[in-house]
């Protein structure tokens, strides 16, 4: 049975660092392509960023810079980093895994729930300015 489960959110103060992991069982991840997705109160999910299976990542504009995807295949686990948090950043923050090519935030983004298999059930950030 594949599961994702992500954990490392919290509250944080604006300008402040997390880091959100994902554990996937079930499947190994080094085959998958890997997604980062939010979605605040009120608002439409939003993909923050993807990683592929080659380690290369794509992130979406508001976040570049500030995020860093990662995955370590031997713990089946992929990390997001998340550096000079913004009060807009905060959200619950969800996982998820597929086999699309190419595994690119903007190729993702278009039908997430048509190219993405599986997801985790989040875990919540709160940024306090």
């Amino acid at each position: 049975q594949v599961q994702l489960v992500e954990s490392g959110g919290g509250s944080v103060q604006a300008g402040g660092s997390l880091r959100l992991s994902c554990s996937a069982s079930g499947f190994p991840l080094i085959r998958s392509c890997m997604a980062w997705f939010r979605q605040a109160p009120g608002q439409a999910r939003e993909e923050v960023a993807t990683i592929d299976s080659d380690d290369v990542a794509t992130y979406i504009e508001s976040v570049k810079g500030r995020f860093t995807a990662s995955r370590d295949n031997a713990k089946n686990t992929v990390y997001l980093e998340m550096n000079s948090l913004k009060p807009e950043d905060a959200a619950m923050y969800y996982c998820a895994s597929g086999s699309v090519s190419p595994c690119d935030v903007l190729v993702v983004a278009a039908h997430p729930d048509q190219v993405l298999e599986d997801w985790g059930k989040g875990t919540q950030v709160t940024i306090s300015s």
